[in-house]
């Protein structure tokens, strides 16, 4: 009995051992085939090459320059006599000497784990002259793997830097919002290059290759090739921006030259920074200096500078004026100054304009006229008339995080502070002072307002992917302000061409040009910035800023020059040299016929 109960004892376990292995073998077939695929068929991401950028006339402004990335096997053995990885580091490094084999290996230890299975890269960049003597040596060692990787390079370094941007390492922010940014391991972080970020990075592609074991390539199955776009043509002429930098030596400000059709030729930010500094990642020293430099070289003045109009405003504010039912005939006398209650406002003429209308009141820039037509018009009706202009808002220039500036006004002040408005403030306003605030390509764009009669939007890129950009036009003007324009443009052409003209001794301009001047009062400097100036040089950073927009040919408006100095003190004294140069350049490359 006993031995009938053991031989159906191992009977069992031999049936069930038989079972297991049918299933093992037969019924398990189609799931270790899967897994077995999935250990050997690997999908390999291909980063696409970031598209250039070229300037109108097809210069090349945002290249790639060509060089090689450094990978090492993952799972190289860390430790002992026999590292692997210590081996490769030390072949990688006597080979291109230049290397840091210390940064290498902690890279290499970061981003190595059981879980990747991933080749590991340990040299961003490599340039082609000095990675090509020593390639073939690379090649034959197992554990490194050398690749293409172009390095983004900006031929004019610092022209134009804060409006063509530039790339650098994508963070973990910039990754969550573009997962190709992983892939690319860069990003466009400012200025064009951020705007049209999505566009210049292209296409990923895809192969899928067949491994062993240990990892070797046995065949590619399938490849689609990345796609790389090229045909980002901005509207810049690097010529005219080069020629602008020169004059803008030891200034701060913001220059834009600007087409009516809203193409922008030239446009520059000062100081300016050289964009390469940031492409490999920018040294904590030198990142100290930019952002403690007084004159704030990484902000973006042409459409994140903030800056009271000044007299600039007055061009527009006499449009709402005019159309608000103050007669072009209608004068003031001006004798220096207006007392309303206690206070005295002042006109910048101590000694007064005498009798003046809306045409000597722009064209000498009498601040009494505009003080008592603001009383005239008032508040409600001056913001509303200067945000219809576009004051206020968005230009919609393809450029990221521009802007809005402010208009004040009754609703303003009560949502933001929550207090009352005083007709004082109403005074302020109407000579663009107080919390007024606008940026320069606002300006531009006010300036090519009342040139042409058509609000437009500004742009940066002429042709996208091969399709030009067409102009945006916007009808913003009432019936009433069109009629009134004339005049306007009348006291603007006098401005630089009239006897008592504030811009017209300091012209020198081949043709004739309209605009208007303006000085902008620094209202106070922060307890902060102050502990950083000299003070010596205190004098100087509480001088007003400079302002002159201006457009030209005069009776044939086709260009915009706005300029910008930061205390710079009287418009036409601080910028009426160098927008007449402007002007003089822009005829020499055929731009502006005489």
């Amino acid at each position: 009995m006993r031995v009938k109960i053991v031989l159906t004892f191992f009977g069992l376990v031999w049936l069930s051992l038989l079972i297991r292995v049918f299933y093992l073998s037969v019924q398990s077939n189609s799931y270790y085939e899967t897994l077995s695929s999935r250990n050997t068929v690997k999908t390999v991401k291909i980063a696409p090459i970031r598209g250039e950028i070229h300037d109108r006339n097809r210069l090349p402004i945002a290249i790639n320059k060509l060089g090689f990335s450094v990978k090492l096997q993952p799972h190289l053995k860390h430790k002992g006599k026999d590292s692997q990885l210590d081996e490769a580091i030390a072949f990688l490094v006597g080979e291109l000497n230049d290397l840091n084999a210390s940064k290498i290996r902690k890279r290499y230890i970061r981003n190595d784990s059981y879980y990747n299975h991933n080749d590991i890269r340990v040299v961003d960049f490599v340039s082609y002259e000095k990675i090509m003597p020593v390639y073939s040596q690379l090649q034959l060692n197992d554990h490194i793997v050398v690749i293409p990787a172009p390095k983004r390079h900006y031929p004019y370094n610092d022209l134009g830097a804060h409006v063509i941007g530039y790339v650098a390492k994508a963070n973990s922010k910039d990754i969550e919002k573009d997962p190709l940014a992983k892939l690319i391991g860069s990003t466009g972080k400012s200025g064009v290059e951020k705007y049209y970020n999505a566009y210049l990075e292209g296409i990923e592609g895809e192969k899928t290759i067949k491994v062993s074991a240990q990892n070797e390539v046995i065949e590619e199955l399938t490849h689609t090739k990345a796609i790389e776009r090229q045909d980002l043509v901005l509207t810049l002429d690097m010529r005219l921006q080069k020629f602008i930098n020169k004059h803008f030596t030891a200034r701060a400000g913001a220059v834009i030259v600007m087409g009516i059709n809203g193409e922008i030729l030239a446009a520059g930010s000062f100081p300016e920074y050289n964009l390469n500094t940031f492409v490999s990642g920018i040294s904590s020293k030198n990142w100290k200096a930019l952002i403690e430099n007084i004159d704030n070289p990484f902000t973006n003045k042409i459409i994140n500078g903030l800056y009271p109009p000044g007299s600039t405003i007055k061009t527009g504010l006499g449009l709402v004026y005019l159309s608000s039912g103050i007669s072009q005939w209608w004068n003031v006398n001006c004798v220096g100054t207006m007392k309303l209650g206690k206070r005295n406002f002042r006109c910048w003429k101590h000694t007064g304009h005498g009798k003046t209308d809306i045409r000597k009141a722009i064209r000498e820039s009498c601040d009494d006229y505009f003080y008592k037509g603001s009383l005239k018009v008032g508040i409600a009706e001056m913001s509303f008339g200067l945000k219809q202009f576009g004051l206020g808002a968005k230009t919609g220039v393809d450029l990221p995080n521009e802007f809005i500036g402010t208009v004040p006004s009754r609703e303003w002040k009560r949502k933001r502070f929550n207090r009352p408005w005083y007709i004082g403030e109403t005074l302020n306003t109407s000579i663009g002072q107080g919390d007024f605030l606008t940026t320069p390509l606002q300006i531009a764009q006010l300036t090519a307002l009342m040139a042409t009669g058509k609000w437009v939007k500004p742009h940066l890129a002429m042709e996208v992917d091969g399709e030009k950009v067409q102009p945006e036009y916007r009808d913003v003007l009432t019936p009433q302000q069109h009629k009134k324009l004339p005049i306007i443009q009348q006291a603007m052409r006098q401005v630089c061409q009239a006897k008592k003209g504030t811009a017209v001794h300091f012209m020198h301009a081949k043709i004739p040009v309209a605009g208007k001047t303006g000085t902008a009062q620094v209202i106070g400097i922060s307890q902060e910035v102050k502990q950083r100036i000299n003070e010596r040089d205190m004098r100087y950073y509480t001088r007003s800023h400079a302002w002159f927009t201006t457009y030209a040919p005069a009776n044939n408006p086709q260009y915009i020059v706005t300029v910008l100095v930061e205390h710079g003190g009287h418009g036409g004294a601080a910028a009426g040299g160098m927008v007449s140069d402007i002007y003089n350049k822009m005829i020499e490359l055929g731009y502006i016929k005489k």
